[in-house]
């Protein structure tokens, strides 16, 4: 795994008439020591559309000063991105470059441009001789890829750029409100905060490589890249734009975009994009295992599935299906290892509530050793999952999609119309099942039919949620009575799955001569819990099921 630094910085616009002004008055700050100077020499590397720039991205070689090597840096909030670093070699090494392989899909990253930086550093230090941060002046020289060998060949016809600019790093876990009066004294002293949000951003714009030389350009939702580069946005805005106006000549009542407000179209693709845009953004993350970015892939990759049936009015099912079907296989792989911590985490807080009168036996060793024998290799299949080429069909498949999406007549038609009928069409599917599952005698039966119940309150909220730009605040309440029924009959099939669990267990432990009495004991609690929800289901299926709801969602 490669080393990851947080990066926490402001960056400000110099000139060659620009002074430093005196920072050691800034509250905390004792000492500004003088650090010397570095010459750095980066080459940065994308693809030849630039995918990586559009996501505010950078992958540079850079040699010269305290951390020489290959880095990538990916953004996590304004002024804010992770560092990932890896050792010096000839190419892009696959340690980084698995990290935007969502982005570069099978695209070849090649040198885009190089950056000569001559570096003059000074430390903001506190009364203990502590680091607060980092104040560092470039003096910085840039070339397109065509100059990247020789610096010196930029007066040879190849354009060039150069400019000055200030960057304020924090060090380590400090106070981010240190940058925010490091700022208040620059500015005070004449000094702009940066217009472009890193080095590599200016430099593509002023030698004439960044989007043919355009200013830098924030893009619109419905233009946002998700593979491709900005540079490219809007030629497929459009392209879509093209579409949903064929879309709007097959469908009924279309008129006037500007009297009648987006069409369907524009709303299922809006939410289908952001699903698409997380899939992509999460891929590094889950790589990572950073907190819960495991869970978030998933749930994109269900309620995109989900819209996919939902609005099968608006999308053309015979092409979106088979996508549907390899969603499923990634949300399945997805879920081997987060199902595991899942339960393993319920069955560990359920043992914790246990006296110690009733833990009868080496139970807490017997789950460790249940939990790692089911880990064991989950992480690897996850990560060769992600390097396998099924995925990355998948995202090709994502892209084209949204490239060319399959839209049918109803697109083009008024969005809150088409978006009640799909909500309403799918809770009257999710009233079917639950009234079933009431009906249900107890056991086996009534569990497969609530959990039939559980998937359809999914699918139900998630038809809802995409609705919201068109039918408002009725749609938001519509989706969170369903969350609730949702919910609660997630909290029935989570005590199923504890139950087999724990006849697995005690199972286990029987046969090793340990008894099986505790986890007995917990698979009763989980009976009772399970009954408990089951009683709780009229009350909560009532209130969301009231006429009145359904009637708020028509237009």
């Amino acid at each position: 795994m490669a080393d990851t630094v947080r990066e926490i910085e402001r960056k400000y616009e110099a000139d060659d008439n620009t002074r430093l002004p005196d920072l050691a008055g800034i509250d905390r700050v004792a000492a500004v020591v003088e650090a010397g100077t570095e010459d750095l020499d980066a080459v940065y590397y994308d693809t030849a559309d630039q995918r990586l720039a559009a996501a505010g991205i950078t992958l540079r070689r850079r040699t010269g000063g305290r951390d020489a090597g290959w880095h990538l840096k990916l953004p996590v909030a304004p002024g804010v991105r992770d560092e990932l670093r890896a050792p010096l070699s000839e190419t892009p090494p696959p340690e980084l470059t698995a990290f935007v392989r969502s982005r570069v899909l099978d695209g070849e990253l090649v040198a885009v441009v190089r950056l000569r930086t001559r570096r003059t550093v000074r430390v903001l230090k506190d009364a203990a001789g502590t680091p607060l941060a980092e104040v560092a002046e470039d003096a910085v020289r840039a070339w397109p890829a065509a100059g990247a060998v020789d610096a010196g060949t930029a007066g040879a016809g190849r354009a060039g750029a150069r400019w000055r600019e200030i960057e304020v790093e924090l060090a380590g876990d400090g106070d981010a409100g240190l940058l925010d009066e490091v700022g208040r004294v620059l500015t005070a002293a004449g000094v702009r905060p940066a217009s472009a949000a890193s080095k590599l951003e200016r430099a593509l714009a002023e030698t004439g490589r960044g989007r043919d030389g355009a200013a830098p350009h924030t893009a619109e939702p419905d233009e946002r890249p998700v593979h491709g580069s900005v540079k490219t946005a809007k030629a497929k805005a459009k392209a879509k734009a093209k579409a949903k106006g064929k879309a709007k000549a097959k469908g009924k009542g279309a008129g006037k975009r500007g009297k009648k407000g987006p069409t369907a179209g524009d709303v299922v693709l809006r939410y289908a994009r952001e699903q698409v845009r997380v899939i992509i953004e999460l891929d590094p993350a889950v790589r990572r295992d950073l907190p819960d970015a495991v869970h978030r892939m998933r749930v994109a990759t269900r309620r995109l599935r989900s819209s996919f049936r939902s609005y099968g009015k608006v999308l053309d099912r015979a092409a979106t299906r088979p996508i549907g079907v390899e969603l499923k296989w990634l949300a399945a792989e997805l879920g081997v290892e987060r199902d595991r911590e899942v339960l393993t985490e319920r069955l560990r807080e359920g043992l914790a509530e246990v006296p110690g009168t009733l833990r009868l036996g080496p139970v807490d060793a017997r789950l460790r050793i249940w939990s790692e024998r089911r880990r064991a290799g989950a992480r690897d299949r996850l990560l060769d999952v992600l390097d396998g080429p099924r995925y990355l069909a998948l995202l090709k498949t994502l892209h084209a999609f949204l490239e060319e999406p399959p839209l049918r007549g109803a697109a083009g038609r008024p969005a809150p119309e088409v978006a009640a009928g799909a909500v309403l069409k799918d809770y009257r599917r999710l009233a079917r099942r639950t009234e079933a599952a009431l009906a249900a005698p107890a056991g086996q039966q009534r569990d497969e039919a609530l959990h039939g119940a559980r998937k359809a309150a999914k699918r139900t909220r998630y038809a809802a949620e995409a609705a919201r730009p068109a039918l408002g605040r009725p749609a938001k309440k519509f989706a969170k009575r369903t969350k609730r029924v949702q919910q609660l009959l997630g909290d029935h099939q989570d005590s199923v799955v504890a139950r087999d669990a724990l006849r697995e267990l005690a199972t286990q432990a029987q046969r090793a001569g340990e008894g099986g009495f505790t986890f007995g004991l917990l698979y009763g609690r989980e009976e009772a819990l399970a009954a408990d929800r089951e009683r709780a289901l009229p009350d909560v299926w009532r209130k969301a099921s009231r006429r009145k709801h359904r009637a708020a969602l028509r237009p």
